[in-house]
């Protein structure tokens, strides 16, 4: 299968968009392993932009309280409540070899360390605070019939609510599940990195309030150096799991704009694991459609001129 850059060509969005002064392509990297779930970063997201409430709705199964990605949660913290083996016997009394792996800053310490209670492993959360991943070939921008849906100066996606007329065609399209419409509404909602923010130099408002550095902004390309030492960092401290999703240029979508380091499989956390932009048939779709009706044209004429000698 041919990849999504080599139909839709270059890698940095922004000036294939038409933007002759281009900003350096700006971007999120969420560091799961330091994510603690205290959605100070989904607050963050609802006060600055004026999402609505999505109410207090419990789920039944978790502490998270929002589910998914909608039209009034542009920024959503999974919690994943992961069922463990537990440790061996000559492990759990007393002994931290066998309890739950905390990988947050070198030498921090959590509450209660030997007391007892940090040695229980039947169980691990996996936090995620999830976002629009913000596609280099985004394949919303693709369908939109408004142009609603316009690229950034710094090679984001945002949707201009005040030209959308709620046709909902960006919302089968996008990969991930991320846009949705708003009830009572009709128009489509989601992240828009804090378009405004960035205009004024300042950082998104998530990651300005994330409290453990969890969420990262930056410059696309120093987000990737950056992630790829982290990997490096908790495999040499014996997370072999530890993985980067949405970071390759060369995946089904040319690279995320908003990538994760994950410490599972992409489906544990509700990820599509290989990702494809869905317009990604359309220049072939439509080639062969001229040509068919090319095609039919001829044919018409040759019946036309057969007939009348």
């Amino acid at each position: 299968m041919p990849d999504a850059n080599s139909l839709y060509g270059p890698l940095d969005p922004a000036p294939d968009a038409g933007w002759t002064d281009a900003q350096p392509r700006m971007g999120f990297f969420t560091d799961t392993s330091v994510c603690i779930g205290c959605k100070a970063c989904e607050v963050a997201c609802k006060e600055w932009n004026d999402v609505p409430g999505s109410g207090l709705d419990l789920l039944g199964m978790s502490y998270d309280n929002t589910g998914a990605l909608t039209a009034n949660s542009w920024r959503h913290v999974a919690f994943v409540e992961q069922p463990r083996p537990a440790a061996p016997a000559a492990d759990a009394p007393g002994s931290s070899a066998g309890g739950p792996q905390f990988l947050g800053m070198p030498g921090a310490q959590p509450p209660g360390r030997d007391t007892g209670a940090q040695t229980r492993s039947d169980f691990r959360w996996l936090m995620m605070s999830d976002v629009c991943k913000h596609c280099t070939h985004a394949a919303c921008l693709d369908v939109c019939p408004t142009g609603s849906l316009f690229r950034t100066e710094f090679g984001t996606v945002v949707v201009q609510e005040d030209i959308c007329n709620g046709c909902g065609y960006c919302i089968p399209a996008c990969p991930y599940g991320v846009i949705d419409q708003r009830k009572g509404d009709g128009r489509a909602w989601k992240c828009t990195l804090c378009y405004d923010r960035l205009g004024a130099g300042l950082t998104p408002a998530c990651a300005q309030a994330c409290p453990t550095e969890s969420i990262q902004y930056g410059p696309l390309d120093e987000l990737r150096e950056r992630a790829a030492q982290r990997v490096a960092t908790l495999h040499e401290r014996g997370v072999p799991q530890a993985r980067l999703y949405g970071h390759d240029p060369t995946d089904g979508v040319g690279g995320d704009g908003a990538f994760f380091l994950l410490l599972d499989e992409p489906e544990v956390y509700g990820l599509p694991p290989d990702p494809v932009v869905t317009t990604r048939d359309l220049p072939r779709m439509w080639k062969r459609a001229g040509l068919a009706a090319l095609a039919m044209a001829a044919a018409a004429v040759a019946a036309f001129v057969g007939g009348s000698s």
